[in-house]
């Protein structure tokens, strides 16, 4: 059973191409964030590029976006198991290409530009009016794009780019006119230079400040500072970085300095910009953390009506300001809950498909609006390749099998990632993720399901 035309597949459609029904092509291609910082001054980072097998697995998260009339390319065939699964849901599953020869350390956009025969069969599908789309737009989906002939259902890569900056977030909700943390935007040595002195006034009050990369992402190129000889380090390194790139030009950096706030809670919301300068707000998630972790999303999250109005009032200034940048798509903007409720409504703005986006299914078609959804993932370690119908039988009766008035259990909306690292492991095994949405009744249930989950998956990997 497909999603609901008023769904959020159709919507997306409809703001990317103008209509319902045009056929998509997905590509999970994370952490493309790593492509837009090439040639970029940053902090100094480990492994820049998404070289995490683990991470470039998570293309399988664009499985549940499309519809029997759309495409998805991943890096690995579908687990058998997963597949029936799914099926027994009644999700109508887009159309599967699979990648020849994938390299765990290139992303599936990687690997489709070196499979001819791939290439051939995307060009069949531009043929029927197919388009192409992905996690975010980067050179790399653009030279897909130009040798498929796949037309790209999203902006360019230079403007993909440009709205996703750090320093375009910033700049864009002072403009605006949007609470903040007190902070600066520093694209030349002089802005970083003052930046960097008035932060040095908060850490003598005894306060703490953030540096953020423009382009950083999943906790790289960030860095919280508590003392003057700490930020005059950095400030020294990021001189060097941009004098180094700058190869006789004029030197320029890429980074945000903020001060360290209280926070009651992290939000996350989304809404979707059309071609036309629409905007629809999708909604509002709160962030769980595990002793300073990210470990998933609440749904819904737990806000007055004043503070949703005011994150949905948020999300139509962004959205008709990214319109007039030349932005569609999907948005992904990080908030943050003060400790007297107070909003902080943007922290960070993610143009393009964010990890809420891939939970759309559940909250359409799979859990009622009086249930309680937690997204997240849950760390394995097999010695062994773990087929999916073992980890059926190992979570007989705690996972999301059937529709109805009431479901319970986990829902898994990503399995590859649970096998990623498998090649090559030793006798110690190796580290996988199961990604998923516990949907439950209460906080309480959701507590339990939760322990019970964890405690059968240890037992059970310990000794595989």
């Amino acid at each position: 059973m497909q999603p609901p035309p008023a769904g959020f597949t159709a919507r997306l459609k409809r703001a990317v191409t103008g209509a319902a029904d045009t056929p998509l092509v997905f590509l999970g291609n994370f952490e493309v964030e790593n492509q837009w910082a090439v040639g970029e001054p940053a902090l100094p980072r480990v492994g820049a590029h998404a070289g995490s097998a683990v991470v470039n697995r998570m293309d399988e998260f664009a499985l549940l976006l499309g519809g029997k009339d759309d495409h998805v390319v991943l890096k690995t065939a579908l687990d058998d198991g997963y597949r029936a699964y799914l099926e027994g849901l009644g999700l109508a599953l887009p159309t599967v290409h699979v990648v020849a020869g994938q390299d765990p350390r290139r992303t599936v956009s990687e690997d489709a530009l070196a499979d001819p025969g791939l290439l051939h069969a995307l060009s069949e599908l531009a043929a029927g009016g197919a388009r192409l789309t992905g996690h975010g737009v980067s050179t790399v989906e653009e030279e897909l794009s130009e040798r498929t002939g796949l037309a790209l259902a999203a902006p360019s890569a230079a403007v993909c780019k440009r709205v996703n900056s750090k320093v375009y977030s910033r700049r864009l909700a002072d403009e605006l006119g949007i609470r903040q943390a007190r902070g600066w935007a520093c694209e030349t040595l002089p802005e970083l230079a003052d930046a960097v002195a008035a932060a040095g006034e908060l850490l003598a009050a005894g306060r703490k400040v953030v540096v953020k990369d423009a382009f950083g992402v999943s906790g790289k190129g960030i860095v919280v500072l508590d003392s003057d000889k700490r930020l005059a380090r950095l400030h020294r390194m990021a001189v060097t970085q941009a004098e180094r790139a700058a190869a006789g030009g004029e030197p320029r950096t890429a980074l945000v300095v903020e001060e360290w706030v209280a926070k009651r809670a992290d939000l996350n919301y989304q809404f979707t910009v059309g071609r036309d300068g629409s905007t629809h707000f999708d909604f509002v998630k709160e962030l769980l953390t595990e002793n300073g972790v990210h470990k998933g999303h609440r749904m819904p999250a737990r806000l007055t009506g004043g503070q949703v109005a005011e994150v949905a009032e948020t999300a139509g200034r962004l959205g008709e300001r990214l319109a007039a940048d030349g932005y569609f798509g999907v948005v992904g903007v990080d908030a943050m809950v003060d400790p007297d409720g107070g909003l902080y409504p943007v922290v960070e703005i993610n143009a393009r498909n964010n990890m809420s986006t891939y939970q759309s299914v559940v909250h359409e078609v799979l859990a009622g609006p009086d249930e309680v959804a937690v997204a997240r993932h849950f760390t394995v370690r097999p010695r062994r390749a773990l087929p999916f119908a073992e980890l059926r039988e190992v979570l007989d009766g705690l996972l999301l099998t059937e529709r109805g008035p009431r479901p319970r259990g986990l829902f898994v909306n990503n399995y590859a990632t649970v096998n990623a690292a498998a090649a090559g492991a030793g006798d110690d095994g190796f580290e996988g993720r199961l990604y998923g949405v516990l949907v439950a009744g209460s906080d309480a249930e959701m507590a339990a399901l939760d322990t019970d989950i964890t405690r059968r998956l240890a037992a059970h990997t310990d000794r595989s």
